[in-house]
């Protein structure tokens, strides 16, 4: 039965998932209506020579960010039908993940390149879709029996991750946005983070929607992994929200906040999906010594 319900919500999330990345891209940024590309088709920054370094390696990063998120969505559908059929699943999600970035770091970079600004609409339409699918990814490569039963105030795994990924990210646009007090935005989105720590436990515990004991040895190095990217690697994105403009918690500086928020990304997101990857790869491996 638990199979079941977890199978129809993972086939309703996924085609949300599609439905929303559709409707994101096409979603407008309300920006400057003054192009600033210079007669060569480069941004006036690098054109001009009046970049303070900060500026061209935004630019660059939004560019590395774009075509190395695309590269692991061919890389993660490829390698699909080299994992067992239980594992899929998880190469689908970590190829939808990179590749709904890919779609929004394209937006971002031709944004910031004509008109000089770090929007934050289609961060948050990116993340509001690919923060979720990452928590889902750890049933997916576990597999169904290492999720437990636990509920908290009626939630369990899946329903507690999902509502601190809405929190987390809700709360985050709030503060980027003006639209509440940056501080409070930054610690009740926290909480948000630390209820999809709660569920899915950390490198040295099980969650309490996840039971180590009974993650194959083969994947417990992978889960553990999917963990560290969670506890520790999310980090940076608290610190790149600092320097948000609105926020203005440190010094108000989009190029500093939009390096730190694309150096996680493209951390978190493609090592998240290399290293389920791998996970799936072992336990394929191991399956096919056992027959």
């Amino acid at each position: 039965m638990l199979n079941q319900r977890f199978s129809k919500t993972t086939s309703l999330l996924l085609v949300a998932t599609f439905a929303l990345a559709l409707a994101s891209t096409v979603s407008a940024v309300e920006v400057e209506e003054i192009s600033k590309i210079g007669e060569d088709g480069l941004p006036s920054f690098l054109s001009d020579g009046v970049d303070d370094g900060m500026q061209s390696l935004t630019f660059f990063l939004f560019f590395i960010g774009y075509i190395s998120m695309g590269a692991a969505f061919v890389f993660f559908m490829s390698e699909r039908g080299n994992v067992a059929p239980q594992y899929r699943t998880t190469m689908t999600i970590s190829a939808l993940i990179v590749g709904i970035a890919a779609f929004h770091y394209y937006y971002m970079r031709g944004v910031y390149a004509e008109y000089e600004v770090v929007s934050i609409e289609y961060r948050y339409m990116d993340w509001i879709i690919t923060v979720p699918l990452m928590a889902l990814k750890f049933p997916s490569l576990i597999g169904k029996g290492a999720i437990t039963d636990k509920k908290v105030a009626g939630l369990g795994f899946t329903g507690i991750c999902f509502t601190g990924a809405l929190i987390m990210i809700g709360f985050g646009y709030a503060g980027e946005a003006g639209l509440m007090h940056g501080l409070a935005a930054l610690i009740i989105g926290g909480a948000g983070w630390a209820m999809i720590i709660v569920a899915t436990g950390t490198p040295w515990t099980s969650g309490l929607g996840v039971d180590n004991s009974k993650i194959a040895p083969e994947l417990l190095w992978s889960a553990n992994a999917l963990r560290w990217f969670i506890v520790v690697g999310w980090v940076i994105y608290p610190l790149g929200y600092l320097f948000s403009p609105e926020v203005d918690l440190l010094d108000g500086n989009q190029e500093a906040m939009a390096v730190a928020y694309n150096i996680a990304d493209i951390i978190n997101k493609i090592g998240f999906g290399v290293v389920a990857w791998m996970g799936a790869k072992k336990a394929t491996e191991a399956l096919a010594a056992s027959e």
